[in-house]
């Protein structure tokens, strides 16, 4: 029983995932799941009405709706998560971006700082991502 017990423990030790590979599937997961649960929810408001977010100044550009500019927001975001999911190196770029110009409309509202600023921080997790794809790429070259 003591062997068995033994073997299992070398296997499980040679197996283990690295500190920085839970790193990157962590923040690959939150950054993939995150877009699309936001992206989804602009289309049935249960988190928040996402249209009080859409920055006067946008409202005047738009060629559409309001709610239909941000049904359209909540496609782009959708598919941002799911690139990300399935090419995370890529993906990480686009939701960066793409959170660095949410931050910069939350700006344009004249409020919601406070989102504004937490969407910069998110911004640098993402591109913190790229970061850790780019150099992992590196490191097996």
């Amino acid at each position: 029983m003591s062997t068995i017990t033994a073997n299992y423990a070398h296997e499980v030790s040679t197996v283990a995932i690295s500190n920085r590979q839970k790193v990157i599937n962590i923040l690959k997961w939150t950054y993939g799941l995150v877009p699309i649960a936001a992206g989804a929810d602009k289309f049935t408001h249960i988190l928040t009405n996402w249209d009080q977010y859409l920055a006067p100044v946008v409202t005047r550009i738009i060629p559409v709706q309001p709610h239909t500019f941000m049904s359209i927001v909540g496609i782009i975001e959708i598919v941002a998560g799911i690139i990300l999911l399935t090419r995370p190196k890529l993906g990480s770029i686009i939701v960066g971006c793409w959170l660095c110009g949410i931050a910069i409309n939350l700006i344009l509202t004249g409020q919601y700082f406070d989102i504004a600023v937490r969407d910069i921080v998110m911004a640098i997790g993402a591109f913190c991502l790229h970061l850790l794809l780019r150099n992992e790429n590196e490191r097996t070259s």
